[in-house]
């Protein structure tokens, strides 16, 4: 019988505080059943919460925190405030010192990057960390990352950033041997800022096991899912990121006005309401809820700040699925077998509070 996959939760972190986290972890406590979690916030107002929920009371502890990383405070001062002492350290805390295999917190980004940084620090062979989401397309869905950790990315960071993405996508995604793709302005080779064509000239000539390249790809190609995997800095992987989650939001209320202009409209509604249930599901953002921060010595899951129950539960099952299919391990065996690559550049900057 496996062990129980124990996953620490940042009971304060997001705009809707306790209540909606205890009733988003209470919904992926159902569906795993051999979870257990440690909760990390104001104890008396968790208790009075676990109150409506006695399966996740007999299931998890709580653990005291008086600080609250808010949602605007900028990753320094975060750190100085919040470090040892607040709801969302001790969550990536517990991960570190091995009393939970992973922590879910939809607290502030920037803040959630700087603090599991600073206390997990970087696995062996990587630079830097990226968040790592999955996303709806064409074809199913994807991993596209970076997606907010730092801002730019040297030819070395672009190369393991393609070896985690295909991890995950191996892990996640049970595709056996995930395409990766550059995502450029443009497909030619010489198209791009010099750091994307040394990346792309080292995985096409040189190659790197484990990926498989694709080339370069252009940003309609995400969504269609031309690769399973999607590369790029952190600046336009945020852009592209919420770009899409707007205009998935913009679709939806163009469909609400359009059902409701007339009888007609009303009555082809009603006609196609199945085809309109599965768009629906298509583009819930909570089902790809849950940013992976991937490049660390311990598995973070982001949950987008103002998501609700199901999308936080989201966030948890993914940080479950990680520690049941053992990313962690794929991604060092990937990175021992890597040989000698791009050199590394000048460091990027780290994302100063996206959320």
């Amino acid at each position: 019988m496996s062990a129980p996959v124990r996953i620490a939760i940042d009971a304060m972190g997001g705009d809707h505080g306790p209540d909606t986290i205890l009733a988003g972890v209470e919904i992926a406590r159902v569906r795993h059943p051999d979870a257990q979690f440690v909760l990390f916030g104001d104890e008396p107002r968790i208790t009075a919460i676990l109150g409506r929920y006695p399966g996740l009371a007999a299931a998890a502890r709580i653990v005291h925190t008086e600080v609250v990383v808010g949602m605007d405070d900028k990753p320094s001062q975060a750190l100085r405030r919040g470090r040892y002492r607040s709801s969302m350290w001790r969550a990536i805390d517990a991960v570190k010192v091995h009393e939970a295999d992973a922590a879910v917190s939809a607290g502030n980004t920037g803040a959630l990057m700087a603090m599991a940084k600073v206390n997990l620090r970087t696995m062996p062979g990587i630079g830097r960390p990226a968040i790592a989401a999955i996303w709806p397309t064409l074809r199913g869905e994807s991993i596209v990352l970076d997606v907010g950790a730092s801002i730019g990315a040297t030819a070395q960071s672009l190369i393991e950033m393609a070896i985690m993405g295909s991890a995950m996508a191996r892990t996640i995604l049970d595709i056996e041997h995930p395409t990766v793709g550059l995502l450029n302005v443009g497909v030619e080779e010489i198209k791009g800022v010099e750091e994307v064509k040394e990346a792309g000239r080292i995985l096409r000539e040189e190659g790197v096991p484990d990926v498989h390249y694709h080339g370069f790809v252009e940003g309609n190609d995400i969504g269609a899912g031309t690769v399973d995997v999607v590369v790029t800095e952190g600046f336009s992987g945020n852009i592209a990121l919420k770009t899409a989650e707007g205009t998935a939001k913009q679709l939806a209320s163009y469909l609400r006005a359009a059902m409701g202009r007339s009888w007609r409209a009303r009555i082809g509604y009603l006609l196609a309401r199945d085809a309109f249930s599965v768009l629906r599901e298509k583009m819930d953002p909570r089902r790809s809820n849950g940013g992976v921060f991937l490049g660390l010595n311990g598995v973070v899951i982001k949950s987008h700040g103002g998501t609700d129950a199901e999308g936080f539960a989201a966030a948890v099952d993914l940080g479950y699925d990680m520690v049941r299919h053992h990313l962690l391990q794929r991604i060092e065996n990937s990175i021992v077998s890597r040989p000698a690559a791009a050199a590394h550049g000048v460091e990027p900057a780290e994302a100063e509070g996206q959320s």
